[in-house]
């Protein structure tokens, strides 16, 4: 057994780990069943070469008595801003055999304190008057004598940033530094750029914009936090004689504007590229006409290192087809809905200029459907400088589309010219999921594109129309399908800082986070449906920090916001009446189908379901009288339900879909109850013609509720539904990522509302999480979280021949393959290292992988390894 893919917080190499007890986890690989740690070892220096001389001067753990592989905390000398440390670790096996060591792991700390950066925001003052201010170009050249021995540049901004070195860009990360609530904290990034030093001359040049901090941020409207954008960056050289020397941004460097005209992540962009400084970038520019930067007040925020995967260009699309649509006018269709930009290879006459559109969908007659993005705009325009082709792409906005078209060329581009650029958060890939129907298919790879098109930062509602918000209630009920799809353990650390950022002070959450003001706005708005602490949205701050305990094990965000998730639960049972949650205006079941679920019932149940959660936390987090004192509250809390809502003949008050599914998914019933409100809700389906009718809220517990309760064929009736509503129907549609509304188009109606109408919204693809728990039948356990112990336990039924699910763990890949045949029913599950798994079968069933178990029975217990099952 050897202990490999080493990673410090969740990341395989981080340079900016600024917490001061990092968290270091490794995956075991063993080519033999049942295999499990017993002990491990751990070396830490600041040299590799000190670890190869069994010399760590950082951290010698000595032989640990423990299974732990994931999270374990070093525990060595204290670390220092800028240090970097060199790891390893050996294991023990079941046999208690020692294994070789590991490759050697990396981390480095950033800069801990705010005394470790020298340097001054800088920027350019920004007129009230500039309604989309240029994009600032600054620059600094300075020479390096002596050969280096590591080189390492730390920036960030209120703003947007992209950093260059003697020409060439740093890193591939786009819309640094992140979004975050500015007026309380922002990040910085960190990048190694030892290799792109010269010995001689360099020069460092930024792009600075305005980004969410003083640009357009969703119906909130421009300069939310602050009118002009302001640049720090440090760059720290050590040499190999031992000296080290900084460059930090000051009044010395220089700034202009150039070809970026405006850029607005809402508005869209401008280029006019003959105005590019050539060679701005680079040593030996002559810097006349350039000004001096504006040097601000030091930023009294905090200044952190970025948690979450930067967004990046992760994939680029050519098109599938291209037609006219008008003199000097191309649509081409990409083929799949996507969040990020175009990027263009033209060459034309000086001054021509092109502008390039986005669109989710077409009209009738083949142009470009924007009505639904309200005030946003998905157009760059490009004015060529003619000289040479060029390649052209915005630099600081992004949009959502699949079509795009192109006005002021006379012929269509070649599909190698134009790349549709998908730019999002870059969370690795954790899962896959495949059937035997293709259609279902489609809906996976629809809410995969439906995520990742929404990661960006924030887990956003949408990416095209005058919103982008990192709305709660959207994030809560889609987290758990979105940890099966990709690692998102950092991403959503992130997130909850956000939302514990806009935290009131009397314990309520919000609806968005970050912020953004909409607090403010939605006091002066004339939409009736806003309330100061939404069922369902505020509860997020529960549910995700559970949920990502359970799927990755990580105790640190359950202790972090243990305070501020009582406090939301106390704020609950405050304003409620007799633990009944009040008819506030709030959200409801958002978009739900014919089916109008009575917001105090709706409320009531997620008063309740935090209420059980936050018991659990308590209890895992060692706060027993707690964890005694709302486990209390809970059943308090559903004996009022009952009092009030429900009849003797099983009927709760709204009497629809999401009650039911809320009630027997949040556990809020007595055994005696379960039978009458599970066949309540089948009738109310049957009635509908076995159609859902849920909304945002009640269709991620629909599928699980009926399936825990013995209906797994009727779930999988829904699942199958073609006609509307379904989540097939926009698959025969075309879709190609999850709709906001189950009526966005119709046959009959055409397209819903363009005031609220988004082909890119993930929520109602909530129902990948089901696909992963019970059709495939992979789940953690609450007892021995992170998948230490695994729950195995697939659901075939309706029309398929097979499900081919596999999820890769902070332990391993975690596999479940079934098929149905004339022979019956087969499994193959594979059980990574380090692990054990309870697998049930539908029916008793043989092994058939010649362990020689006793044949015929329903659960098998085993360790790692593959296995196959017949019955």
């Amino acid at each position: 057994m050897l202990p490999a893919s080493l990673t410090v917080n969740y990341e395989p190499h981080p340079i900016n780990v600024d917490s001061p007890i990092p968290k270091l986890s490794w995956k075991l690989e063993s080519g033999e069943s049942a295999q499990y740690q017993t002990a491990y070892r751990i070396q830490a220096a600041t040299e590799p070469s000190l670890l190869s001389l069994e010399q760590p001067d950082l951290w010698d753990s000595g032989r640990i008595d423990s299974s732990e592989s994931i999270h374990v905390p070093y525990g060595g000398s204290k670390l220092i801003s800028g240090q970097r440390c060199f790891w390893r670790v050996r294991v023990w096996d079941k046999l208690d055999r020692p294994s070789a060591w590991s490759d050697v792991g990396y981390w480095a700390m950033g800069l801990l304190e705010r005394s470790a950066w020298g340097g001054e925001w800088i920027g350019r003052v920004i007129s009230p008057e500039e309604a989309y201010p240029s994009v600032t170009y600054l620059r600094k050249s300075f020479a390096t004598d002596r050969p280096i021995r590591q080189a390492t540049v730390y920036a960030s901004a209120l703003g947007l940033y992209r950093l260059r070195l003697n020409g060439e860009p740093v890193g591939g990360d786009r819309f640094a530094p992140g979004w975050t609530d500015y007026h309380t904290r922002t990040q910085y990034q960190a990048y190694d750029i030892t290799s792109m030093l010269a010995e001689g001359d360099n020069t460092i040049g930024v792009l600075l914009g305005t980004g969410w901090y003083a640009g357009t941020v969703g119906m909130m409207g421009r300069r939310v936090y602050g009118t002009s954008p302001q640049l720090l960056v440090q760059l720290n050289v050590e040499y190999t004689d031992g000296s080290r020397h900084s460059i930090v941004t000051d009044g010395s460097w220089r700034l202009n504007t150039g070809a970026i005209v405006y850029s607005d992540i809402i508005k869209g962009e401008k280029q006019d590229t003959r105005l590019e400084p050539q060679g701005w970038d680079r040593p030996g520019f002559h810097e006349e006409g350039w000004a001096e930067a504006h040097t601000f007040e030091f930023y009294d925020g905090l200044l952190v290192a970025q948690q979450e995967p930067p967004i990046q260009v992760v994939e680029a699309l050519s098109p599938v087809s291209v037609h006219a649509a008008g003199a000097n006018r191309w649509v081409y269709d990409l083929g799949q809905n996507i969040a990020g930009w175009t990027r263009l290879r033209v060459a034309g006459a000086e001054g021509q200029v092109v502008t390039v559109r986005h669109a989710e969908m077409l009209n009738a007659d083949g142009t470009l459907y924007t009505a639904n993005l309200r005030k946003a705009i998905q157009d760059d325009i490009f004015i060529l400088r003619g000289e040479e082709v060029e390649w052209l792409e915005p630099e600081f906005t992004y949009h959502g589309f699949r079509y795009v078209e192109v006005e002021g060329l006379p012929d269509a581009l070649p599909a190698d010219h134009l790349l549709g650029q998908a730019a999002y958060s870059a969370n690795r890939k954790a899962g896959d999921f495949e059937t035997s129907n293709p259609e279902i298919n489609r809906l996976y790879a629809n809410i995969v594109w439906g995520q990742k098109g929404n990661f960006f930062s924030v887990p956003t509602d949408c990416p095209q129309r005058d919103e982008r918000l990192g709305w709660t209630g959207d994030a809560q009920v889609f987290v758990r399908t979105a940890t099966y799809n990709q690692n998102v353990a950092a991403f959503f650390h992130k997130y909850m800082q956000d939302v514990i950022d806009a935290q009131r002070e009397d314990g309520a959450f919000p609806d968005t986070a970050p912020d953004a003001n909409w607090s403010e706005f939605k006091k002066v708005s004339s939409a009736n449906w806003h309330a100061p602490d939404n069922a369902g949205w505020g509860d997020a701050g529960i549910i995700i920090p559970w949920t990502i305990y359970m799927m990755y094990g990580d105790k640190e965000i359950l202790t972090k916001h243990y305070d501020a998730m009582k406090r939301w639960i106390d704020y609950c049972k405050g304003t409620s009446d007799g633990l009944i949650r009040p008819d506030y205006a709030n959200h409801a079941d958002w978009l739900s189908i014919r089916a109008d679920t009575p917001k105090e019932v709706l409320a009531t149940q997620y008063f309740a379901y935090s209420t059980r959660l936050f018991a659990e936390i308590a209890k895992v987090v060692g706060r027993e009288e707690d964890a005694e004192a709302y486990g209390e509250l809970f059943r308090q809390i559903t004996q009022a339900f009952l009092n009030r809502f429900m009849n003797p003949e099983g009927i709760i008050h709204g009497d629809t879909q999401t009650v039911y599914a809320m009630a027997l998914y949040f556990e809020m019933l007595p055994t005696e109850w379960r039978g009458k409100v599970i066949n309540r809700l089948k009738e109310l389906i049957r009635a509908n013609d076995n159609h859902l009718s849920t909304g945002f809220l009640g269709v991620g517990c629909l599928l699980p509720a009926l399936t825990e309760y013995g209906e797994s064929e009727l779930a999988y009736t829904l699942l199958h539904q073609e006609t509307f509503p379904s989540w097939l129907y926009s698959v025969r549609h075309g879709a190609t990522t999850i709709w906001e509304r189950w009526d966005g188009w119709t046959e009959e109606g055409g397209f819903q509302s363009p005031s609220m109408n988004s082909f890119n919204h993930y929520s109602l693809g909530s129902v990948g999480e089901w696909m992963f728990r019970y059709a495939a039948g992979i789940e953690a356990d609450p007892a021995s979280p992170g998948f230490k112990h695994i729950k195995l336990r697939p659901c075939p039924g309706g029309k398929l021949s097979y499900v081919k699910a596999s999820y890769e763990s902070l332990y391993g890949r975690i596999e479940s393959h079934w098929r149905v045949g004339p022979e019956g029913f087969a499994l193959e599950v594979l059980i990574p290292p380090n692990t054990t798994a309870m697998v049930v079968l539908p029916a008793p069933a043989n092994r058939t992988d010649g362990d020689g178990l006793e044949p015929g029975e329903t659960t098998y217990r085993v360790g790692s390894g593959r296995y196959a099952f017949e019955c």
